[in-house]
């Protein structure tokens, strides 16, 4: 009668797993619209872009005229990115790693010294704040480099190191909500669904990038927030299970807990970014319960499983192996989310808080509805799948929805006296 026994739900084991990416995620949105709402009060600052480069918006344009440029913007904006990703293939496939690590640091130091930087002076202008520009320079500089450093190329505190992503990730954001309004609903559908196409099609551009470093055994150097892993403490069972996906294949465990098969890696990517990652497998044997001991050091971390294999007798035998497509997390055990993820999510609620709370709320709950159906539908399917697409899409909705529909009504409830 010692047999695993399953989660009483899907939630029992993706519960933990939600709460470390919904709590990053939820504090880079929080700082965003923390931002809107102190900077766009006070000033009303545009920005020029690839996401303008078609089509400038302005007052006097029509609806349709807006809607037509806030296409062809989002067209644009979307080619060069897939150009880019294609170009990022490209220098992979010929192992130009370090060029590309160099690459991402200083756009990292940018983001951080420049982008960041002009934050810090709207800030200090809005509350004035008493300091010299020498010492605002030594501070910032110091303040990007230590960034860049934390990022990419030394290993510090991964507290330090998850602080300075989410930063990054809210500069970014921030910066995107200064685009034009139709713009930027257009863009956030557009990047959805290249999101989408770029995951799932055979050619899509992300999908030979994680394949490309599957077959290397790489990580793709890249801006992915890492959350902690999932450890699971059960003195009454002696073997530790392991989140590792495995090829498909004819293996089953024996008595001893012993397999050999070829074990894989993940994937839920985005654009620049993406829900889970590349986590090359370790060549030769290596099994997805373990016992205590039988793994080396370097991969003590051992963690829960996302779900428990089904099991058909006695013996641990599990019906249906778990050499499946689809995540793997690693050595470490840990989920990853790309930056892009981070931005657009927070692109979405802060152009929400320029409109009015009550929409913020509703974008909220939608895209962290959004991220928990991704994550679950990824544990059932056990499939590759793009973290935008849903959130983006219950964002959108719900940020309409409440403008157009609840809001009216809960005004009108207030006026009548029905609600208050």
């Amino acid at each position: 009668m010692a047999q695993n026994q399953r989660p009483k739900s899907l939630l029992d084991s993706l519960g933990e797993e939600i709460i470390r990416i919904l709590t990053p995620v939820s504090i880079c949105m929080f700082l965003v619209v923390l931002l809107v709402s102190i900077l766009n009060s006070s000033s009303s600052l545009s920005v020029s872009s690839i996401a303008t480069i078609a089509y400038s918006e302005t007052s006097s344009d029509s609806s349709w005229d807006k809607f037509l440029g806030a296409l062809l913007n989002s067209l644009a904006f979307v080619a060069v990115v897939t150009v880019a990703t294609f170009i990022l293939v490209l220098f992979f496939y010929l192992r130009c790693t370090g060029f590309l690590r160099i690459y991402m640091g200083f756009s990292s130091f940018v983001v951080l010294g420049f982008m960041g930087g002009q934050i810090a002076l709207f800030l200090i202008e809005k509350f004035s704040v008493p300091v010299d520009c020498i010492t605002f320079s030594v501070l910032l500089f110091n303040f990007a480099v230590i960034g860049v450093l934390a990022v990419f190329m030394s290993k510090m505190a991964i507290v330090v190191t998850q602080g300075y992503l989410v930063l990054i990730g809210m500069l970014v954001a921030y910066w995107f909500t200064l685009l034009p309004e139709w713009t930027t609903w257009v863009l956030l559908v557009a990047m959805a669904l290249y999101d989408l196409a770029a995951v799932l099609l055979p050619v899509g551009p992300l999908r030979l990038l994680v394949e490309l470093a599957m077959s290397r055994e790489e990580d793709i150097p890249a801006l992915v927030y890492e959350a902690r892993p999932v450890t699971l403490h059960d003195p009454a069972s002696a073997p530790v299970q392991r989140r590792v996906w495995r090829e498909r294949g004819n293996v089953r465990r024996d008595s001893e807990g012993n397999s050999s098969s070829n074990s894989i890696v993940n994937v839920v990517s985005d654009s620049n970014s993406t829900i889970s990652i590349v986590q090359a497998s370790h060549s030769g044997t290596r099994i997805a319960r373990v016992e205590e001991g039988q793994v080396s050091e370097r991969d003590a971390e051992l963690s829960a499983p996302l779900i428990s294999p089904r099991m058909d007798g006695q013996d641990g035998t599990s019906a249906e192996s778990l050499m499946l497509e689809g995540m793997g997390l690693g050595s470490s055990g840990a989920i990853k989310l790309g930056l892009g993820d981070f931005i657009f999510y927070s692109v979405l609620v802060g152009r929400a808080a320029m409109y009015d709370f009550m929409t913020v709320y509703a974008c909220y709950l939608a895209i962290v509805a959004g991220l928990g159906i991704t994550l679950m539908l990824l544990a059932l399917y056990q499939k590759a799948l793009p973290a935008l697409p849903v959130s983006i899409a219950l964002g959108v909705l719900f940020y309409f929805l409440t403008r157009f529909l609840l809001e009216v009504f809960i005004v009108q409830c207030s006026l009548n006296l029905v609600m208050f």
